[in-house]
């Protein structure tokens, strides 16, 4: 079995399956370990609250599913909107770009030849570059070169809304099964030690996912999700007694 080969700008080839969609698919998934994290720590953080203020379920679960539905939307939505701008951005570049293209064609061709001249290629072999590219698909080369937008793969709002939504609700799961499932005296120390070993293993897999040194990230994440619960838990505590 044979891997096809596409020629790149300096006249070399690449392996066929791209490289930048394999990068959007880590970032997606990176994404989706920091949504889980989101949903860890603050469903853990409200339902440890709640518990240290009372023992019963009822209250628990009614917090804890309040805030996963509110996170979750929220997540949602403010990745929608940060999203839809990107795209929105990307879309008007590249309608500048077009009509660059349509209008300007020479000065476009010298502008790519440069870009590729600076990246260290000669005069005559940027001036060739460029134009093989333009001949082939001139939108496409000058998206990548001077923008570093794909054009055929622009970022969807709809599908980051959705990601961010479910990598939170499962996140917040977590913690609210945790604290739920076990008898009274056991449920706090049940949900922090879940919590706790639930946020090192995104903090090592986030790491993997951007091929750093797990122990920083991890240890940040742990002392940062037993900050939350602490702080949580004494003014659960301080409001248990006061009403009580």
């Amino acid at each position: 079995m044979t891997t096809e080969t596409r020629p790149t700008p300096d006249g070399g080839h690449a392996d066929e399956p791209h490289t930048g969609a394999l990068a959007s698919r880590l970032n997606w998934l990176r994404a989706g370990v920091l949504g889980a994290n989101d949903g860890i720590v603050s469903t853990a953080g409200i339902v440890v609250g709640v518990a240290a203020a009372t023992a019963d379920r009822g209250p628990i679960f009614t917090a804890g599913i309040a805030g996963l539905a509110a996170g979750a939307v929220s997540m949602a939505l403010g990745e929608y909107v940060s999203v839809s701008t990107q795209r929105d951005t990307e879309a008007a570049m590249l309608a500048k770009e077009k009509w660059e293209l349509r209008n300007q064609p020479e000065e476009e061709l010298e502008e790519l030849a440069g870009i590729y001249e600076k990246k260290g290629m000669s005069p005559e072999t940027a001036r060739r570059a460029a134009a093989e590219l333009s001949d082939r698909d001139a939108f496409a080369a000058h998206a990548e070169a001077e923008l570093g937008i794909d054009p055929h793969e622009l970022t969807n709002p709809w599908q980051a809304a959705f990601s961010s939504a479910v990598s939170f609700t499962v996140g917040a799961l977590l913690p609210l099964i945790a604290i739920l499932v076990p008898p009274a005296q056991w449920r706090i120390p049940v949900a922090v030690v879940a919590v706790l070993v639930a946020l090192a293993a995104t903090g090592v897999l986030g790491a993997y996912l951007g091929k750093s040194s797990p122990w920083r990230p991890t240890l940040r994440m742990v002392i940062g999700g037993g900050i939350a619960m602490a702080v949580t838990y004494g003014i659960g505590s301080l409001v248990g007694t006061a009403v009580g």
